[in-house]
Parts: C-alpha cells; sequence; structure tokens
C-alpha cells in the first residue's frame, strides 16, 4: 500500500519566528499573530498579481489544527486560486518547523484559509486587475488551469 505524504500547496510567502510576544494566556501563540501572518503573505502575492494596492476583504474557513509554540518556524505558503475583475483569491496555508535544541522536525500543517482580496486605486475604490502585460497574472491564470485539470 502506498502512502501519499502531505507538503505544502504553493509557493512559500512568508517565513517567520513565533516569539513569547506572540502567546495567549495559555501559553500557545494567539491564533490572531498566526491569521495576521497569512493575511500579510497572502495579500504579498495579491499585490504582486494586482499590480497594484489591495485590502483583504473576506477570510474563509479558517480552521486550526494544531498549536504553535514559541520558538516554532512558521512558514506561510499559498496559491492564488481565483482571480476576479477587481478581486483576487489566494489559498494560504500555514506549516510549522518545530526547533529542538538540537534538529528542527518535519513540517506539519497547522492551518490554512482562502482570503479574498481588492485591488483599489488611490482614492481607495476597487480598480480593475490589468490583464495586459502582467507575467504575474498570466502565471496565476497558468496555475489555476492546473489545478483545474488535475481537480
Amino acid at each position: 500500500m502506498e502512502t501519499t505524504v502531505r507538503t505544502p500547496d504553493g509557493t512559500l510567502l512568508l517565513r517567520t519566528l513565533a516569539m513569547p510576544s506572540d502567546t495567549n494566556a495559555n501559553g500557545d501563540i494567539f491564533g490572531g499573530w498566526i491569521m495576521s501572518q497569512m493575511d500579510i503573505g497572502g495579500a504579498i502575492l495579491a499585490k504582486e498579481i494586482a499590480h497594484r494596492r489591495v485590502v483583504t476583504v473576506h477570510v474563509n474557513n479558517m480552521t486550526f489544527h494544531k498549536p504553535v509554540s514559541v520558538g516554532d518556524v512558521v512558514c506561510c505558503y499559498g496559491r492564488c486560486t481565483k482571480v476576479g475583475n477587481t478581486s483576487i483569491q489566494v489559498k494560504v496555508e500555514v506549516w510549522i518547523k518545530r526547533v529542538f535544541q538540537d534538529a528542527i522536525s518535519d513540517r506539519y500543517l497547522v492551518t490554512d484559509a482562502l482570503f479574498t482580496y481588492v485591488a483599489i486605486d488611490e482614492q481607495g475604490r476597487p480598480s480593475p486587475v490589468p490583464r495586459e502585460n502582467n507575467p504575474e497574472l498570466d502565471q496565476a491564470l497558468q496555475i489555476i488551469a492546473e489545478y483545474q485539470q488535475q481537480a
């Protein structure tokens, strides 16, 4: 029987270290801090595709599977799942590498969610994602098509 080991979905968007200042009352890393890291990573990808400022308008289906501890390496992976006229959806996953005194553990999934961003202009109004001369958009659409073929 063949077993499949799950790996992160998408590219590495952000990597940081969980610090003592990020803990909740139970001593685990605060979920809001993890969500903010996901939002930052997803927004980086969305902004690259939009070629302009983006704002977060929706977060969907976020579930925490395991706690995060001080000293863990927090890795946000993501991929664009949809591009609308002004909106960009990004699936973001958080994977952890636990750091021990003499080794680093294998990574494991902590949480994932679907973030929706909207491109905006200088006045803060929704603005279309440019379709021409946009290699980041072309790459995102190619990845979306590949995932749809695999489904």
